[in-house]
């Protein structure tokens, strides 16, 4: 049991060194982009979201909002466990204990549109 939580920690540390770097550069774009860069966003059904549930097209769901992460795929630092709900809602999973709270700034890079009521 202790060896299961002490992986599970070092898990997440690692994690963690991984994303931050790139939380980083993530801060730095968002700094040069205009702060009323409002534009309108675009709506999608869920079944719209559902077709983008594969690895070359991954879009999830979180929070009704609609985030296109094909291109985070391969960097996640949990591996495959994105996946699990490609073309779905993955609020849960996303606010799970394993993501540190700089990926709640990260995730609006990805942010397409809202999901239809």
């Amino acid at each position: 049991m202790v060896v299961m939580v002490v992986t599970l920690i070092l898990c997440a540390l690692l994690g963690a060194l991984l994303v931050i770097p790139r939380l980083r550069k993530s801060d730095q774009s968002k700094k040069s982009q205009s702060i009323g860069n409002n534009k309108a966003s675009k709506t999608y059904t869920k079944a719209e979201v559902s077709l983008h549930n594969k690895r070359t097209d991954c879009w999830i769901i979180i929070k009704e909002k609609v985030y296109d992460v094909t291109s985070y795929v391969e960097e996640h630092p949990g591996g495959d466990a994105i996946l699990a709900h490609a073309g779905d809602d993955s609020t849960e999973g996303f606010f799970g204990p394993q993501h540190a709270t700089r990926v709640f700034d990260m995730i609006d890079d990805f942010y397409m549109g809202d999901l239809e009521k």
